[in-house]
């Protein structure tokens, strides 16, 4: 089947040939036929594109979304409207849509309308945006094509629509990492029962000093700190990446949107099952957001919603400075979402799971993470999630 494209170069070569052929009648056999003949092949394109240009300054066009705020793969009511207001009729005109980061339900590019004078098509359908952020949606340009098909214009809308979208929420039946570290906790709660003092660990900055065992720490010539399971970790902490990694926005937006659905995701889950955590991220200065229960999620959300990714922002450094102020030592779970592992991130895992912390790590990437991810065992996790994977059965 041939594209507009060929059929278009197709016609403009056959009315090439009539015209040199017209050209070699008046040459050789003259008379007002033949010239008759010549003008028309002569005129007739050109008559085509003025045509064309006619079509251009009457074709309207109307668009409109229900609200510029929407959430992220949830349909929104959209409404556009093709009208002649010339006074003859448009042969062929197709809409163009910003196609990459959102679409159209039941909508045909290739589809051609004709309309008469006076004529306007109504069209009342829905709106899905693929990626949080802020981009353009709907209709991008118009294409029109002379009655002849020999020329085609294509011109962008001059008031597109810009829409505001939120982060996605994949609603999470189970959470495999959870469920797993789910046993695990629950056998823990069993030796507290009989053994209040199970575990002496190395000190780390950020215990307190009332649990130091002082009589081993002196034997040992090191701190020593005792760990009353079930006791002091108690807590849950989310860690999200919000370093920008690209400079175009077809390879950042799909990233960003997909580390945003994870943290949403994750944190309506914990919300949803009472249990109470605390996040980090970074906004030039680490930022936190406490939320105890499913009523204080939708705060969460909005300040997730407000996050702006930067390239100056730095992961490694704010997982880093967290520890050096004793903030993750002393919780049950960390959870770290992040687009990139490095050795020193898994520098970090390691110490905090060897002090008795449960950390599971998710590296949204289409890239091989298997050297980082031969490191998981039942007290850390490290799970590749793809970039346009579903979150159900991965989390």
């Amino acid at each position: 089947m041939k594209s507009k494209k060929q059929d278009l170069r197709t016609r403009r070569r056959i009315l090439l040939i009539i015209w040199i052929l017209s050209l070699v009648a008046i040459s050789n056999y003259g008379g007002p036929i033949s010239y008759g003949f010549f003008f028309a092949v002569t005129l007739l394109p050109i008559i085509s594109f003025v045509y064309l240009i006619f079509v251009y300054s009457f074709f309207k066009i109307y668009q409109k979304l229900d609200s510029r705020d929407v959430v992220c793969g949830k349909s929104t009511p959209y409404l556009f409207i093709l009208r002649n207001e010339g006074y003859y009729p448009f042969a062929s005109v197709s809409v163009k849509l910003f196609s990459f980061y959102s679409y159209v339900d039941n909508m045909n590019e290739d589809t051609e309308y004709e309309l008469l004078h006076g004529d306007e098509y109504t069209f009342e359908t829905n709106l899905i945006c693929k990626y949080r952020g802020e981009y353009e949606v709907g209709i991008k340009e118009l294409e029109i094509t002379d009655f002849l098909r020999l020329f085609r214009l294509r011109y962008k809308v001059p008031s597109t629509i810009r829409a505001l979208v939120k982060p996605k929420i994949t609603k999470l039946s189970c959470l495999n990492s959870v469920d797993a570290i789910n046993g695990l906790l629950q056998k823990d709660y069993a030796q507290m029962k009989t053994e209040p003092d199970v575990v002496v660990r190395d000190y780390v900055p950020g215990d307190s000093v009332k649990h130091i065992a002082w009589k081993l720490s002196a034997k040992e010539n090191t701190l020593k700190v005792r760990r009353f399971v079930g006791e002091e970790k108690q807590g849950i902490v989310l860690l999200g990446d919000t370093k920008r990694y690209s400079k175009e926005m077809q390879e950042y937006l799909p990233l960003e949107s997909k580390l945003l659905e994870v943290m949403t995701s994750l944190g309506m889950y914990l919300a949803e099952n009472n249990a109470a955590y605390t996040t980090y991220y970074s906004q030039g200065d680490i930022n936190s957001c406490r939320v105890e229960n499913l009523g204080g999620y939708q705060e969460y959300y909005n300040k997730l919603d407000k996050v702006r990714f930067r390239d100056s922002e730095n992961f490694t450094a704010v997982m880093r400075a967290l520890l050096d102020k004793g903030v993750l030592w002393n919780n049950k779970i960390v959870f770290a979402v992040l687009h990139r592992m490095d050795d020193e991130i898994m520098s970090m895992v390691l110490r905090l799971s060897e002090a008795g912390v449960i950390v599971v790590v998710y590296i949204v990437s289409d890239e091989n993470n298997e050297e980082y991810i031969r490191h998981s065992n039942e007290r850390r996790k490290i799970i590749t999630v793809p970039i346009d994977g579903d979150l159900e059965g991965i989390l």
